[in-house]
């Protein structure tokens, strides 16, 4: 079933006027390619730009000032337990660069052990046309050091390094202060109160009032058909989605207008999809 699946995906792009071809520019490795490497390490982002493919990072501003690679908003997980201090609260110094978040959960034991969280900086040195930085974030406080840290640097330019972020206040300050990069709106298919769906008009009236270029919106193939994608790039966005982990439903998203796919599997899934299209169907 998961061949014929991939098998109409491929022939649903082909026939689509609206589709968007998978590849190494369209997909975008969650957290770096985080399938074989720790997650928001330099380790994962490298592998991603030797397989080819853009990447998104997570960051956070430490209370001495520094950007650094994290997802969630303490420091517990990664670590092992090592240190359990909230992002916001802890110090670059004398506890995110001690950290080991190369040896936690299946990475214990591996070649990786002794990988620190990454600074901003030193991400952005992996930079290259043609393929995308996401940067995610979120506080209204760390945009003054996001424009410090890209000003002093030469690889990461408006053409390879773009925002998104759930807060619209966030991404209208990213948009006052830095205008020449592009921003885009992340946001879930359902609200999480009252689980109610997104709808397109909401999403685009969001988008533009907080001057985001577009969207990036977690895929639900049920919610976001091509009527509703059809709708946000016709408003003059752009429509991406997240994390999608399945060749068929990423080329579901594809075909039906998605401009990325951000995934945990960009190696896996491409393989995948290029075998397929391959075989005499």
């Amino acid at each position: 079933m998961r061949s014929v699946g991939m098998a109409l995906a491929c022939m649903m792009v082909a026939a689509s006027a609206s589709a968007v071809e998978p590849g190494f520019d369209t997909f975008i490795c969650h957290r770096g390619e985080s399938v074989d490497a720790p997650e928001n390490t330099l380790p994962a982002y490298r592998l991603a730009v030797d397989r080819g493919f853009g990447f998104e990072c997570d960051i956070y501003l430490s209370n001495d000032g520094r950007c650094f690679t994290f997802h969630d908003s303490n420091l517990t997980r990664t670590s092992g337990g090592a240190n359990t201090n909230s992002c916001w609260n802890a110090s670059w110094e004398t506890d995110v660069s001690k950290l080991d978040v190369g040896g936690w959960g299946k990475w214990k034991g591996s070649k990786f052990e002794g990988t620190r969280p990454a600074l901003l900086e030193e991400v952005l040195e992996l930079a290259r046309d043609g393929r995308w930085i996401y940067v995610v974030k979120a506080g209204r406080e760390i945009v003054p050091h996001l424009k410090t840290i890209l000003a002093r640097q030469k690889k990461a330019t408006p053409k390879n390094v773009l925002f998104i972020c759930f807060y619209d206040s966030v991404c209208a300050e990213l948009k006052r202060q830095m205008p020449e990069y592009k921003v885009l709106w992340l946001s879930r298919a359902r609200h999480k109160g009252d689980n109610t769906v997104v709808a397109a008009e909401e999403a685009i009236k969001k988008a533009k009032a907080c001057g985001a270029d577009g969207v990036d919106i977690c895929f639900d193939a049920d919610i976001h058909t091509a009527d509703y994608i059809r709708k946000v790039r016709s408003a003059g966005l752009e429509f991406h989605v997240w994390v999608v982990d399945h060749a068929v439903k990423s080329m579901l998203a594809f075909c039906r207008g998605a401009q990325t796919v951000t995934t945990n599997r960009a190696k896996a899934q491409l393989d995948e999809i290029e075998k397929e299209s391959h075989k005499p169907w």
